[in-house]
């Protein structure tokens, strides 16, 4: 079955790496044997990340772009764009450059060959970080506590590279800061997940979004919240149909 991959790619004042990202995007693409498309969402710039991914689309057929009227966050910019993507298949990169896009391709064969194992979704995992020693820890004893609390066997559900069926992740429960959370909620709705160890760049232009603070303080919160969504899930398993037509 030949599927249709939308690449959504979430941005918010990414100026100085948007062009490169997208071309390294449009050449992973045109790889494969795939029809796809690029969806970027603007998640209100203040720079000239828009303007410069308006000038990309002249040139770039397959490059769509969202423009959101404020700035909504990573998970809000996340969800726009899978909700308007035209592929059956998503795979997700964060907008600053760090994600290679050269991973996807075997993440796309692997979900293809874990199909019928009901694995719908490949996780990236940035087992070497090219980020700071603080961030680093950070990240390590936060992934730590949460498959403690969420037993989600995923050593890295912050990394924005992943590959999942669009299906899937628009049955999940939306909230802010889900994006954090997806392999947990992927799991809790019945579907499997697997981590694939995948590479990770410096960040070559601008600054990260997120403070430890901030990261901290809704972690907590979101954290909690996911740990009562999975103690109140019940998934039915059905014995039989009865009265089906054959």
């Amino acid at each position: 079955m030949q599927h249709f991959l939308s690449f959504v790619i979430p941005m918010h004042n990414e100026s100085g790496n948007c062009a490169q990202l997208i071309g390294e995007i449009q050449t992973c693409g045109n790889s494969l044997s795939n029809q796809y498309e690029i969806l970027c969402i603007d998640d209100a710039s203040t720079d000239t990340t828009l303007s410069i991914l308006k000038d990309l689309q002249r040139k770039i057929p397959e490059l769509r772009i969202i423009a959101l009227a404020k700035n909504c966050g990573q998970s809000t910019a996340l969800f726009t764009g899978v909700q308007h993507a035209r592929g059956d298949i998503i795979a997700t990169l964060d907008g600053d450059g760090q994600n290679n896009p050269a991973d996807i391709p075997a993440m796309l064969a692997l979900l293809h060959d874990k199909k019928d194992e009901d694995v719908q979704m490949i996780a990236g995992w940035r087992k070497k970080r090219q980020d700071t020693f603080w961030r680093r820890i950070c990240s390590k004893v936060a992934n730590s506590v949460r498959r403690f609390l969420l037993r989600d066997s995923t050593p890295d559900t912050g990394c924005g590279l992943k590959v999942f069926y669009r299906e899937t992740f628009m049955a999940l429960p939306w909230f802010d800061h889900m994006h954090r959370f997806l392999p947990s909620l992927v799991q809790r709705s019945g579907g499997s997940v697997l981590s694939v160890e995948v590479s990770h760049r410096q960040r070559q232009h601008g600054t990260s979004h997120y403070g430890t603070l901030d990261r901290l303080r809704v972690g907590i919160v979101d954290l909690l919240g996911v740990a009562w969504l999975q103690r109140r899930n019940k998934l039915p398993q059905v014995k039989e149909f009865i009265g089906e037509q054959s």
